[in-house]
């Protein structure tokens, strides 16, 4: 009696074939997050102020509408100017302050242009908001 010989040995078998779905779901899914990502955009919009605060100090008003008029104190100012007249605005005062103003529709470089500019003449810049109600 051969009893080795005669035995019906099981083999291990893993089942993928649910592995085929669940692979196609992964890269259903990595496709459609990628698609809704885009890391070159970035959308600003303006925080409007619940509270509003005023300020004690002498300020300079900066203005930039949408058609990038750069307003300072009420003067039109081109760009290239607008350096020099900063400087020449803020001369005399201890701990200069300019409040910003900018349009919505503004690109976040032109903001990041002024910033440079305040930021080389050691201004300190405030960006104004809107209030709630329009």
């Amino acid at each position: 009696m051969n009893l080795r010989g005669s035995r019906i040995r099981p083999h291990a078998e893993i089942s993928t074939h649910s592995m085929n779905d669940i692979m196609f779901f992964l890269m259903l899914f990595f496709l459609i997050v990628s698609t809704m990502v885009s890391p070159s955009v970035v959308k600003l919009t303006l925080p409007s102020a619940k509270n509003a605060q005023t300020l004690t100090k002498k300020v300079i008003k900066l203005e930039i509408s949408a058609e990038q008029r750069y307003v300072l104190q009420g003067q039109d100012i081109a760009f290239e100017e607008l350096e020099p007249a900063m400087k020449s605005a803020v001369e005399g005062i201890s701990e200069p302050t300019i409040v910003l103003s900018l349009d919505k529709t503004l690109s976040i470089q032109q903001l990041v242009d002024v910033l440079e500019i305040g930021n080389r003449l050691k201004i300190k810049m405030i960006l104004a908001t809107k209030a709630p109600n329009g």
